[in-house]
């Protein structure tokens, strides 16, 4: 498995990422995730839906907590069209205690716990540091074509994602 440096820091220390870089443009890896009740979950559940998918390391941090908050108040805006997904190593049953506590409803969570193909597949999984086996933060946007419209891995993992970038290209992608 690849690995990247140089692309992400905490607090200013870098840190090393594993997996293909995804861009603009390419198709959309699919992975597999856990979602609350158990199940298992792959992008074609979403086909045909304009995809936001968060990564990011936990919800339970400020950061990780303030941008699902976000995105789960722009995808009660969005309607049925958009599927935005929350994708962290939590365990599913600490996503759903999260959702519950914050009254997200509008995002769905999906642990990638069991086999880390999400953060693997999208290049986001840490090597190193402290966040080691966790996932960076990070945006993408899949077109209805299942083609990745739209990427960002955050530079600074303590730092928001550029929320109006994401949400344009959803608009675009519409």
């Amino acid at each position: 498995m690849p690995q990247r440096s140089g692309l992400v820091t905490l607090k200013g220390n870098p840190l090393t990422l594993t997996g293909d870089e995804v861009g603009n443009g390419q198709s959309a890896p699919d992975f597999k995730g856990v979602a609350q009740d158990l199940s298992e979950k792959t992008l074609a559940d979403f086909a045909g839906k304009v995809v936001v998918i968060n990564a990011m390391p936990s919800l339970d941090t400020p950061v990780c907590d303030l941008q699902t908050k976000r995105f789960n108040e722009e995808a009660g805006k969005l309607g049925d069209a958009v599927a935005v997904l929350a994708v962290t190593r939590d365990l599913p049953f600490a996503q759903k205690r999260w959702c519950g506590a914050t009254g997200s409803d509008n995002v769905s969570t999906l642990s990638d716990f069991r086999d880390g193909s999400f953060g693997q597949s999208y290049g986001v999984e840490v090597a190193d540091g402290p966040l080691a086996g966790l996932l960076a933060r990070a945006v993408f946007v899949i077109g209805k074509d299942g083609n990745v419209a739209y990427h960002e891995i955050v530079p600074e993992i303590a730092q928001e994602p550029n929320y109006d970038a994401a949400l344009e290209a959803v608009q675009a992608a519409l």
